[in-house]
């Protein structure tokens, strides 16, 4: 998921991006409301243990296939089931996972030592047999796996010893290792795949990870729950909670009364317009943690009149985003000041405040805009923006797109499609047929902007509008071999300064994550590392 690739965008739960390094006690900037939100990785230490705890959910997950997992309701339950090579910590940093240790010997070849003795849930012992099944699982066509493309320059995942498993490379791709600590490197029994068959993931079918958390059971439209695994090896994550509930509750309405009730214990990414209400109800803490996200614009049509980068320009001009932000984020949030938020710079946080801080505030200039717009002859031509009752914000955004469109001389349209339709926009090029521009909640699993600018190559499976630019494409594949992340941060301020100039995607606007936490229970990590962290057990009893 990430960049514009989330499946479904959402915006109305979303605190779509980080308005701070991943910092303990960092603070945010002031937002467009003039409000402070102080954004720590961590709620306050659990106090004591746990028979069990509920957590809404904003939507049931499609799967808990790790290989279709591609969105926030099936990764936040996965995240304490099924875990990864490497790991994604809370401050936003990459460390060992199910890989003890990783060598690079030559820059076409990663090796990953396997940790000894890790247990899946049916208490078999992890071998490279596994690791090697289900990498080659990710890449086959056959799995239709939207991590597929992560893939690209892999020549052969190979056992190469009892606890060791290898990559060989086509060129060199240090993205990809990043990425073993995201749904790419989740690890699953092979004979659990070879026995599940299609129906693994489904209702029907078992997951069978190394978690601190099984699957206990899945009815399908009511709940998930997970139980605690008691052979787990990672005694810094032992749960606190002996069972986890996961409900689906998709209105906003009827996901705040269960905060508010107490039907649920909390939830990540809390709706803005509730916030105030759930701060005021005095039954939890509305917290706020490091993103990775940014709300963005997405062309998916370069053959109509934003193929033209100065309507592309007058466009992103014409967007009163503070507004925008107030409106449809509560006011908690700032201006985006380019496509990957200033979160995603935190693997090189030395290099944010030269590579990211110095950008140009977004402009606001309908005269400017008015003129681009005459240049390239596009007034009065028709640009369909998609918009959906997934999300009230999807249409907040889009009225506010449609009257700046307007304004500045070019006619946007709206076509409202439903849920499931909006989803499948960024999963289905036949979907985007006849659509000039998608609003996108696009975020990275990693805390390295490389990975949100590999979406926007020449043929990536998230470049929704296939657009094309060997300036691009080249400098891409100068950062992806380097190692070094600070060298390599530099060479991604060349892709950002690229996106920035032909602007294949408008950046909207930025705010932290949120999370709820009910008067009860405390220790959640707060940002979008949950997706791939296991959080769930660091939840334990507040104190009293």
């Amino acid at each position: 998921m990430r960049m514009p690739r989330t499946i479904a965008l959402v915006l109305c739960t979303a605190a779509v991006a980080a308005t701070t390094s991943a910092c303990s006690g960092a603070t945010a900037p002031k937002t467009a409301a003039g409000a402070d939100h102080k954004v720590t990785p961590l709620s306050p230490p659990a106090q004591g243990p746990l028979d069990s705890f509920t957590w809404a959910l904003y939507a049931e997950p499609y799967t808990l296939d790790y290989a279709l997992a591609y969105d926030y309701p099936p990764n936040t339950v996965l995240a304490n089931v099924c875990e990864q090579l490497m790991r994604v910590t809370p401050d936003m940093k990459i460390e060992p996972g199910l890989a003890v240790e990783y060598d690079r010997p030559d820059p076409l070849t990663m090796v990953y030592t396997l940790r000894p003795g890790v247990k899946f849930h049916d208490g078999t012992t992890m071998t490279a047999d596994d690791v090697v099944a289900s990498l080659q699982r990710q890449m086959a066509p056959e799995t239709g796996s939207p991590w597929g493309s992560a893939f690209k320059n892999v020549k052969a995942v190979e056992k190469t010893g009892p606890l060791e498993v290898t990559f060989r490379l086509t060129k060199p791709d240090v993205l990809l290792h990043e990425l073993m600590a995201a749904s790419p490197g989740t690890i699953e029994s092979a004979a659990t795949l070879a026995k599940a068959g299609k129906d693994y993931g489904t209702p029907a079918g078992k997951v069978n990870c190394t978690g601190p958390y099984s699957l206990d059971t899945w009815s399908q439209g009511t709940e998930i729950t997970l139980k605690k695994h008691d052979a787990y090896w990672d005694p810094r994550l032992a749960p606190k909670s002996d069972t986890v509930k996961f409900t689906f509750v998709e209105d906003v309405a009827a996901r705040t009364n269960a905060f508010l009730s107490g039907a649920a214990d909390g939830g990540y990414m809390v709706a803005p317009a509730t916030i105030g209400q759930l701060r005021s109800g005095a039954k939890g803490s509305v917290l706020f943690g490091p993103n990775t996200a940014a709300s963005n614009l997405a062309v998916l049509d370069f053959g109509g009149p934003l193929g033209d980068v100065k309507v592309r320009k007058a466009l992103s001009l014409a967007l009163d985003r503070k507004n925008i932000i107030n409106a449809a984020a509560g006011g908690i949030g700032v201006p985006a000041k380019a496509p990957a938020a200033r979160g995603a710079w935190a693997l090189a946080p030395e290099k944010t405040a030269a590579l990211y801080d110095t950008l140009p505030e977004p402009g606001y200039d309908i005269g400017a805009a008015k003129k681009l717009v005459q240049e390239a002859g596009a007034a009065g031509r028709k640009i369909t923006l998609v918009t959906s009752t997934l999300a009230p914000e999807i249409s907040v955004v889009a009225n506010a797109v449609q009257a700046a469109g307007r304004e500045i001389g070019l006619n946007v349209e709206l076509k409202s499609v439903p849920p499931e339709a909006y989803s499948s926009i960024f999963v289905d090029p036949g979907a985007r047929a006849g659509m000039d521009l998608v609003i996108t909640n696009g975020y990275d699993n990693t805390p390295d902007p490389l990975e949100f600018y590999q979406y926007l190559r020449t043929g990536d499976f998230g470049n929704y509008g296939n657009w094309s630019n060997a300036e691009y494409d080249a400098a891409f594949d100068r950062a992806n071999a380097e190692p070094d992340a600070g060298k390599r941060a530099e060479l991604t301020a060349e892709l950002q300064d690229i996106a920035l100039r032909e602007l294949p995607i408008i950046p909207l606007y930025e705010a932290p994550y949120t999370v709820f936490l009910g008067k009860r229970v405390t220790g959640a990590p707060t940002g979008i590392a949950q997706l791939y962290y296991p959080w769930a057990a660091t939840i334990g009893a507040a104190a009293k």
